[in-house]
C-alpha cells in the first residue's frame, strides 16, 4: 500500500479486505498480536508511566509477514480473504501462523477457512495457533475446533492494577482500572441521579447508566449499576461501575477518572452518596500490585468441551493474556472512550488475541531448536509440559478453560516424548468424523480415500496429546480403550514409567503397559489407556491425568471423562 515500507523486521505485508489500501494497521490490535510474537526488545517502555520495565516479543530475532484479513471496519473479514493469505503465507515459507481472531461460528470444518486453510499449513510443516476466543465463560463458547489447530486460551499473569477510591468521608475502596490521571488530592461530585427523567424509557438512577441529563451529570462522577452509553455531550468527570466478582478480575484502560467496584463496596458508596447532602470523591492514578493467584483462565476465555468432535479437547494450552503490554499502532485509538485523544506506541490491551501470539512465539522457540519436528511433534511438546493453572472452573473440567495448562517454553524444547499425527491420520479422523471423500477434498484439496465405513467409536485414538471420553448418558457401565504412539525425543536408552493421577473411586483407569524402554531416538512404543466405570456417578466431568517419567522429563497428559448431556 501507499507509504508503506518493509524492513529487517516486517519483512513482508499484504492486505486482502473488500476497500482496504493499505495493509497499515490503522486499528491496532495487528500490531499488538504481532509485537508479543517477535516484537524486539525494547528497554524503558511503560503506558503513560505505568508498568514501565523492558519489553519483548516471544522470539525477538524472528522475522514478520503481516497478512491483513479484515476490512477497515473490523467487521468484513470474508472467508476468500482468509483462504488466500494462509495460501500467501505458505508460498511465502513462512515457519509459523498466528491468527487472533474469531471462528465462524464453531462451523463444520468444511465450511471454516480458518480450519481449511490450517490444513493446508500443516500439511507443508507449519503449525497455526488461534485464539480460542472471547465467548466464555459459556460452555462450548470455543470456536477453535480443528486437530490440527492450536487452540488458545488466554489466563492472568502476576501484574494486576489497582485504582483507589476516596470518599469525602475518608473511607477508601480498591476498585480495578488502568487510569493514568494524576492524583493531586482533587475531589468531584457524585451524581445522585443521572436524570430527571428518561425519553428513552431508560433509568434515572444510577442502577444502570442508559439516560444522562447533562445538566445533572455535567462535571459530576457517575454510578453505573450496570451497562453504560457514553457520549462526549454528557460532560461526565468520570464514571464508579458495578461489576461481579468475576468480572473485577479486569481492569481496562480509561482516560477519565473511572474505576470497577465489586457489588458490596458498590452499595457502600451508593449508601453514602444518596446519605451526603453533598457527596465528594477522589479517583487516584492506578497502581500495580502482585497477584499470588496467576495465572488462572479470565472469565472472558472460550470454554470447551468441543461440540463438534467432544473427542478432542479444546482449547489446548494457555497463555498469557490481561493487560498486556506491547507495541501499538500510533493511529489507535487508546481506549473505549469518545473524548480520549491520546496515542501511544505501546498499550495495554486483554483477550485471547493477546494469549495466542505468546504461543506462536513459543513455537518458534521450539521450532528453531527442532526444524524437522512435524507441526503436531511441535505442538505436543508445548502441550505436555505445560505448567498448572489456578481457580476453580464450577461444574466444567479445568481442561476445559486450560487445555494441558500454561505455556512453558523452556521445558518444551526438552519434551522426552511426543505424540506426533500425519496429514493421513487427520484424512482417517474425517472419515471417521463421518465425511466422504468429497468434504474431505474440500478440505484437504486433494483426492484422499478412506479406509472403510466410518468408525465414530475410533475417533479417541487419534494419537492426541490428551484423551477425551464422551459417554452417553443412561449407559449403566462403560468401558473404554484408548490406544496411543509415543516417540522418543529424549535420551536414547530411557524407560518410562506410567503414573496416573486420578481421585474418582467410582472411575477405574489403567495403562498397558506400565514401562516403555526405548534404545534409541525417535522409536516409537504404544500403549493403551483403559477407562472403567459404572452407574451412579455424581459428576458430568471427571479430569485426571496420565504421566510418562524417565527420571528427567513428566509427560502429561489429561484424561477427562465427560457424561454428555441428554
Amino acid at each position: 500500500g501507499g507509504n508503506f515500507s518493509c524492513n529487517k523486521k516486517i519483512i513482508g505485508a499484504r492486505f486482502y479486505g473488500p476497500g482496504d489500501e493499505s495493509a497499515r494497521d490503522y486499528y491496532g490490535h495487528g500490531t499488538h498480536t504481532a509485537s508479543i510474537a517477535g516484537g524486539r526488545e525494547v528497554k524503558h517502555v511503560s503506558f503513560d508511566g505505568l508498568a514501565k520495565g523492558t519489553v519483548r516479543g516471544g522470539v525477538p530475532s524472528s522475522r514478520i509477514a503481516a497478512y491483513k484479513v479484515c476490512g477497515e471496519d473490523r467487521i468484513l473479514c470474508t472467508s476468500d480473504s482468509m483462504l488466500a493469505a494462509f495460501d500467501d503465507a505458505i508460498a511465502d515459507g513462512v515457519d509459523v501462523i498466528t491468527i487472533s481472531m474469531g471462528g465462524l461460528n464453531g462451523d463444520e470444518f468444511v465450511n471454516d477457512p480458518i480450519a481449511i486453510g490450517s490444513f493446508h499449513a500443516m500439511e507443508k510443516g507449519i503449525l497455526t495457533t488461534h485464539a480460542a476466543g472471547n465467548g466464555g465463560p459459556n460452555p462450548k463458547s470455543i470456536k477453535s475446533l480443528a486437530p490440527w489447530l492450536f487452540s488458545v486460551a488466554a489466563t492472568t499473569i502476576d501484574r494486576q492494577f489497582i485504582t483507589k477510591l476516596i470518599l469525602g468521608n475518608g473511607k477508601t475502596f480498591i476498585g480495578r482500572s488502568i487510569y493514568t490521571g494524576p492524583s493531586n488530592g482533587t475531589k468531584f461530585p457524585i451524581a445522585v441521579r443521572n436524570a430527571k427523567t428518561c425519553s428513552n424509557g431508560g433509568n434515572k438512577y444510577p442502577k444502570t447508566c442508559d439516560c444522562f441529563d447533562q445538566r445533572m451529570v455535567k462535571g459530576k462522577l457517575v454510578l453505573c449499576g450496570s451497562g453504560g452509553i457514553f457520549t462526549s455531550n454528557t460532560g461526565i468527570i468520570g464514571s464508579i461501575f458495578n461489576v461481579t466478582h468475576t468480572e473485577f478480575e479486569l481492569s481496562s484502560v480509561t482516560y477519565k477518572p473511572s474505576l470497577n467496584l465489586e457489588t458490596n463496596d458498590f452499595v457502600q458508596v451508593k449508601s453514602y452518596t444518596n446519605s451526603t447532602k453533598h457527596p465528594m470523591a477522589e479517583i487516584l492514578k492506578s497502581e500495580i500490585f502482585h497477584d499470588t493467584n496467576s495465572p488462572k483462565v479470565i472469565h472472558f476465555s472460550s470454554r470447551g468441551p468441543n461440540h463438534l468432535v467432544p473427542e478432542i479437547m479444546k482449547p489446548d494450552i494457555s497463555a498469557p493474556g490481561v493487560n498486556i503490554l506491547a507495541a501499538y499502532s500510533p493511529f489507535g485509538l487508546s481506549s473505549a472512550d469518545v473524548d480520549d485523544k491520546r496515542r501511544f506506541k505501546y498499550n495495554l490491551l486483554y483477550g485471547t488475541s493477546m494469549a495466542c501470539p505468546h504461543v506462536a512465539g513459543v513455537v518458534a522457540y521450539v521450532r528453531s531448536f527442532h526444524p524437522n519436528w512435524s507441526p503436531a511433534a511441535i505442538k505436543s511438546a508445548i502441550m505436555t509440559t505445560a505448567k498448572p493453572v489456578k481457580g476453580n472452573y464450577d461444574d466444567l473440567a479445568g481442561e476445559f478453560a486450560y487445555g494441558s495448562g500454561n505455556i512453558n517454553p523452556q521445558q518444551a524444547i526438552h519434551p522426552g516424548l511426543v505424540y506426533d499425527i500425519t496429514k493421513e491420520d487427520y484424512v482417517q479422523m474425517l472419515c471417521n468424523y463421518g465425511y466422504d471423500a468429497n468434504k474431505i477434498k474440500q478440505i484437504s484439496g486433494g483426492n484422499s480415500s478412506c479406509h472403510g465405513a466410518p468408525q465414530r467409536s475410533l475417533l479417541k485414538d487419534i494419537n492426541y496429546p490428551a484423551m477425551v471420553i464422551p459417554i452417553v448418558p443412561g449407559n449403566k457401565n462403560f468401558h473404554v480403550k484408548i490406544h496411543r504412539i509415543v516417540t522418543n525425543v529424549g535420551f536414547p536408552n530411557s524407560t518410562y514409567k506410567a503414573t496416573l493421577i486420578h481421585h474418582n473411586p467410582k472411575i477405574k483407569i489403567k495403562v498397558e503397559p506400565k514401562l516403555l524402554k526405548f534404545r534409541s531416538l525417535n522409536e516409537t512404543k504404544s500403549f493403551v489407556v483403559t477407562i472403567i466405570g459404572g452407574k451412579n456417578l455424581n459428576q458430568s466431568v471427571f479430569s485426571s491425568s496420565l504421566i510418562w517419567f524417565d527420571g528427567t522429563h513428566n509427560v502429561k497428559s489429561p484424561i477427562i471423562v465427560q457424561i454428555l448431556p441428554l
